[in-house]
């Protein structure tokens, strides 16, 4: 059997609402770490929001359910930019 594509990239995530969506954003994080190189975190507290930038390699599988269990948080904004490994 062919393995699958890998595709290295970058997520960002907006939080806009950190007391109810944080604690559930870091599990996830948590679940998927074997596709996460790299994590920044930077709070932004004048404008409300909480950034946190992730440098990923995994197969389009396993980013698009990252990607997509985040994204159905409250309050939190995803996006993504993927290339070939």
């Amino acid at each position: 059997m062919e393995e699958k594509s890998r595709r290295i990239g970058i997520v960002s995530i907006i939080i806009r609402k950190r007391k109810e969506s944080a604690m559930k954003v870091n599990e996830i994080l948590a679940a998927y770490g074997d596709v996460i190189i790299g994590r920044m975190g930077i709070p932004c507290d004048p404008k409300g929001i909480h950034v946190i930038a992730l440098i990923i390699n995994g197969t389009t599988d396993d980013i698009g359910a990252l990607t997509g269990k985040l994204g159905n948080l409250p309050g939190v904004d995803v996006k993504s930019v993927l290339t070939k490994a």
